[in-house]
């Protein structure tokens, strides 16, 4: 339900901007298998992930990432964003990449939208199991500067 909220909500907001680097822990995210299956209780087909033994080695574990706000405030506040590794224009919810390019973020303290590249540090979830959450989770997280 999440994705399909956060697909709904950007697909028409694209904002063209640099991506000459990308951080290795995205590279380590990416090694992840994408399967469609139907899910019963949301009555349509969703993406399951199986997950790398490198993904799972980083789960309950500090990462560090950079890349673009896509902005939820209206779903949870200010302490919550969505994390691309592209940017909007090249984003899973745009169409150019999968879904192992986003990550929820859940700011210890709020921030407001920037369309800067930024970068968080915080504790990362792998969800392979609750299709209303996206596959990675980034909890207890703050900027770095």
């Amino acid at each position: 339900m999440l994705r399909s909220v956060i697909l709904f909500c950007f697909l028409s907001f694209a904002v063209p901007l640099d991506q000459s680097s990308k951080p290795n822990a995205w590279k380590t995210l990416a090694k992840v298998k994408i399967e469609k299956r139907f899910d019963e209780t949301l009555n349509y087909e969703i993406d399951y992930p199986t997950f790398s033994k490198e993904v799972k080695a980083l789960n309950g574990k500090e990462i560090s990432l950079d890349g673009w706000m896509i902005p939820l405030d209206e779903l949870r506040g200010k302490n919550y964003f969505v994390l691309s590794a592209l940017p909007f224009a090249n984003c899973f919810f745009c169409g150019g990449a999968g879904p192992e390019t986003v990550v929820e973020v859940f700011l210890k303290k709020d921030l407001n939208f920037t369309e800067k590249r930024i970068k968080v540090k915080g504790k990362l979830s792998v969800n392979g199991d609750d299709p209303l959450k996206l596959m990675y989770i980034l909890e207890e997280a703050e900027i770095m500067d």
